[in-house]
């Protein structure tokens, strides 16, 4: 219901473009936002979540308890810190960011959306404002919100929106 909300509230925004997470709930959301354009959605697996390691796969109780641990040495030691078998959070900037810019570079006259999961855009939020990627926890992402930044050509990239959940809201 979300989604289908999240692409109605897009209908109207000219897009030429739509990529996403090849995660079945990115995707699903992304067809929502696609359909009302005719265009077929993109998947990018470097728009797919932090690669947690050996925390894949466990209870909310049990990952909870271990990203608590995660904090605490992330806040102390930045972004080198890493999940055990996974990704630390500097290789997940350098990914993802160079899949935006990737993906900015192939559509440099046209407006696009990108449909991924929390921790991509909080950091893609962060990359774009300068900020390091530790302070991503400071930028809250609500599920099916619009994020919209904007990348002029020889210029920094600007935050328009964040996390407007606007389009969810009850009438």
């Amino acid at each position: 219901m979300q989604a289908e909300k999240l692409g109605l509230a897009m209908k109207d925004v000219p897009l030429t473009a739509v990529y996403s997470s090849p995660l079945r709930r990115a995707m699903d959301t992304a067809g929502a936002v696609a359909k009302y354009h005719g265009l077929a959605v993109i998947p990018d697996a470097d728009l797919r979540e932090i690669h947690v390691g050996e925390m894949e796969g466990m209870s909310l109780d049990t990952f909870g308890q271990n990203f608590a641990q995660f904090m605490v040495e992330w806040q102390t030691k930045g972004d080198a810190v890493d999940f055990k078998g996974g990704e630390n959070l500097g290789q997940f900037r350098d990914r993802v960011w160079a899949s935006i810019r990737k993906i900015v570079n192939a559509n440099l006259d046209g407006t696009i959306a990108v449909v991924s999961h929390y921790f991509v855009t909080a950091t893609v939020v962060c990359t774009a404002l300068g900020l390091p990627v530790t302070h991503l926890v400071r930028v809250r992402i609500q599920p099916s919100s619009q994020t919209v930044l904007e990348f002029v050509e020889g210029c920094d990239a600007r935050l328009l929106l964040l996390s407007d959940i606007c389009h969810l809201r009850e009438k």
